[in-house]
């Protein structure tokens, strides 16, 4: 069978792959094989720019040739890794192998050796796969939350002068307006994402366990700390963790994992919400021509965006879970177990750039029917009790809330004109009478600015 998106085992390749896509550049083993190309390059450009015996810096233009490997790598390029790597049985041994030739092309036989000089593979992995990560959240992750977040700004904005009947345990519970309860998942999200600013992207970069054993021994006089913080903090943007095994110890990926799996429990809660409004006819859906709700109804619209964004966030939450409590625990100096998960770092990113896209085009279809969010509201007067007996409080009033939950806790149905009539019986002055019999379903929801 040919390798089409119907022949994929999973579906974040397969049926989602146009949602998936943008992250092709970051996540796949071509994007592995690129990131690993250009940490290669860039500390062999590095290297042989610290005068060190035997290492003639390389020139403006063969550095510019160099750079050409990563800036302008093809899945031709990938798959000659891979070639060579059917040879090696060694991914990163086959990165450095390819650099080396590509090195031999331009006449610098002479600085073959120092190709991958004093490194082992998590030198290269542990710098390769932050810098895809970070890059990955800065140009294909937070754009699309972005736009999500954009969305409900607008609509708590819009929405927001709209009393609706707030449920507390599934009951009728004092109101709200639409427009604040949005704001609640704006706020959520605002702060988790403040968070990103205080992980940083970590890497590793010191040798086969962290001491700088192989640079030391050859060069005893170079200060290889000072070269490896400025390598990996200045030239690639990232954090270099100090004291190392032969890995890094994932304690601030586990972090920015464990903030992206919190954003995305409040995407989940969001889309339940979303999805009861639904239910409760507070929204209608925009209907697309041609498309089919229910196999056997015809005249269902089913909430899929929300049911399809609620699925996919579990799954990354699922993953999310399981890399950020199993990358931080290792064996000694080292075990494989962290590349063994490490490679499916895209999976949980990509689930989740699936549901972003499933919110952002659920919350575009809605359509607010404000005559059932009157109608709720007019069918439970009952939940003007509160506003009556804290009035009643005010006034010195003896038992208010005692009084109100005689009225409101019978199975007989409160209506504007028994509360009404509840009021004309209360021993208050005619002024305080007129103010509770102001207070209606529609108008008690508070104070309007929250912030």
């Amino acid at each position: 069978m040919s390798r089409t998106a119907l022949a994929s085992v999973s579906p974040v390749d397969g049926r989602y792959a146009r949602h998936t896509e943008p992250l092709i550049d970051f996540f796949s083993e071509y994007a592995l094989f690129k990131y690993r190309v250009r940490i290669e390059v860039e500390y062999l450009i590095q290297l042989s720019n610290q005068g060190l015996q035997n290492i003639t810096a390389l020139t403006e233009d063969e550095c510019y040739k160099l750079r050409g490997l990563y800036m302008d790598f093809t899945l031709q390029d990938a798959e000659q890794i891979k070639k060579i790597e059917r040879v090696t049985n060694h991914d990163v041994k086959a990165v450095e192998y390819f650099v080396k030739e590509q090195l031999e092309k331009l006449g610098r036989k002479d600085l073959l050796e120092f190709v991958h000089f004093g490194l082992t593979s998590q030198d290269i992995n542990n710098t390769a796969v932050p810098l895809s990560i970070k890059e990955a959240q800065l140009e294909a992750m937070l754009p699309r939350l972005l736009i999500v977040l954009e969305i409900l700004r607008a609509q708590s904005k819009t929405w927001d002068k709209h009393p609706m009947l707030a449920r507390t345990h599934g009951q009728p519970a004092s109101p709200t307006r639409l427009g604040k309860e949005l704001q609640v998942f704006v706020e959520r999200i605002d702060q988790q994402m403040l968070q990103f600013e205080h992980i940083p992207f970590a890497a590793k970069f010191g040798g086969a366990t962290g001491n700088f054993n192989a640079h030391h021994v050859a060069y005893p006089k170079h200060d290889w700390v000072a070269f490896s913080n400025e390598f990996v903090n200045g030239t690639l943007g990232l954090y270099r963790s100090q004291t190392t095994t032969q890995i890094e110890h994932y304690d601030h990926l586990a972090s920015l994992l464990d903030c992206w799996k919190r954003i995305n429990t409040i995407l989940i809660d969001l889309s339940r919400d979303i999805w009861t409004y639904i239910s409760m006819d507070y929204f209608k859906q925009k209907i697309k021509e041609g498309e089919v709700g229910s196999s056997a109804m015809p005249h269902k619209v089913n909430p899929i965006d929300f049911e399809n964004a609620e699925g996919n966030l579990g799954f990354a939450n699922a993953m999310f879970e399981h890399l950020s409590a199993k990358l931080p625990v290792s064996r000694l100096q080292r075990d494989l177990t962290d590349s063994t998960v490490l490679r499916n770092i895209g999976m949980p990113f990509a689930h989740t750039l699936i549901a972003l896209a499933s919110v952002e085009k659920g919350l575009g279809k809605l359509i607010l029917n404000e005559d059932k969010l009157k109608a709720d509201l007019e069918s439970h007067w009952e939940v003007c009790a509160e506003a009556i007996q804290t009035v009643l409080r005010r006034e010195g009033y003896e038992k208010p809330y005692e009084a109100l939950k005689a009225l409101t806790r019978g199975n007989a149905k409160v209506t504007p004109e028994s509360l009404s009539q509840f009021i004309d019986g209360l021993n208050v002055s005619e002024q305080v009478k007129i103010e509770l019999k102001a207070i209606t379903p529609h108008n008690y929801t508070g104070v309007e600015h929250l912030s």
